[in-house]
């Protein structure tokens, strides 16, 4: 049962028919991981957050920089030298006092990651780069939940669902293979740029696609790319195969190794 409050506050989203009192109550007692505080955790926490979702962990070890601020905008610049995923928490508490958030200082690796992955229903990888996004995307495979993966450089956005709760792929790892060994030059916002309101929108885009993943409401396009131009405002969308030799998802593979 809704409360009254409840009510008055998600009343333009419960009219919806997709989403109603049940899909409401579904978002209330639902449990999102949300790795890394940057430009895509940004606008994704703050639309949670108005939604309404019961519990929303943000786990990011890095600090508000000036530089963050061209477009990470659930920060102030009074932020600057404090932890990111501390002054996310503040910012969405401010927003919904009724939701629980709960800030990890610290980058979520090994068994720490796992334990997180584990409580979640459903994860969102907001993060930067790719040991992050490819331990997330493991973790998530392993444990059986859903994954929403953003990515934003320069003009392009990325946005990538999967759904792992049948324990099958494709996954992240069959889109884009790594090898931590390779020594590859690392392409990131620091070094290639971004345009602000790009990452805004792929971070947007992730928390619907996790309001309808727990709502059951429209269709998720999990196991899809679907790749966004800022010039030119032209969307693609590619169907992803899962690599059978894929060393996270592939056949044969022991989900309980490491």
């Amino acid at each position: 049962m809704l409360s009254d409050q409840e009510f008055l506050r998600y009343n333009r989203q419960i009219m919806l028919p997709e989403i109603g009192e049940h899909g409401q109550a579904r978002l209330a007692n639902a449990h999102v991981l949300m790795v890394g505080a940057g430009g895509l955790g940004s606008s994704a926490a703050l639309y949670l957050a108005g939604a309404g979702i019961g519990t929303l962990v943000i786990a990011d070890d890095d600090e508000v920089d000036s530089s963050n601020l061209q477009r990470q905008i659930i920060y102030r610049d009074q932020h600057q030298g404090q932890s990111k995923a501390a002054m996310a928490a503040e910012q969405v508490r401010a927003l919904n006092p009724h939701i629980r958030v709960r800030a990890v200082k610290a980058r979520l690796a090994d068994q720490r990651l796992a334990m997180e992955v584990e409580l979640a229903d459903v994860v969102l990888d907001c993060s930067d780069n790719l040991p992050t996004r490819h331990a997330v995307n493991q973790a998530c495979f392993k444990a059986s939940k859903i994954l929403i993966a953003g990515a934003a450089i320069r003009w392009q956005g990325q946005l990538m669902p999967f759904d792992f709760r049948q324990g099958v792929g494709p996954c992240y790892h069959c889109l884009f293979p790594y090898d931590p060994a390779a020594k590859a030059p690392a392409m990131n916002c620091s070094n290639s740029g971004i345009a602000g309101p790009v990452v805004g929108i792929v971070g947007t885009l992730q928390a619907l696609e996790t309001i309808k993943a727990i709502t059951e409401a429209g269709q998720v396009g999990f196991a899809t790319l679907q790749q966004f131009d800022g010039l030119t405002m032209a969307w693609q969308k590619f169907n992803l195969a899962q690599d059978k030799c894929c060393p996270v998802c592939g056949a044969g593979v022991n989900n309980d190794n490491p």
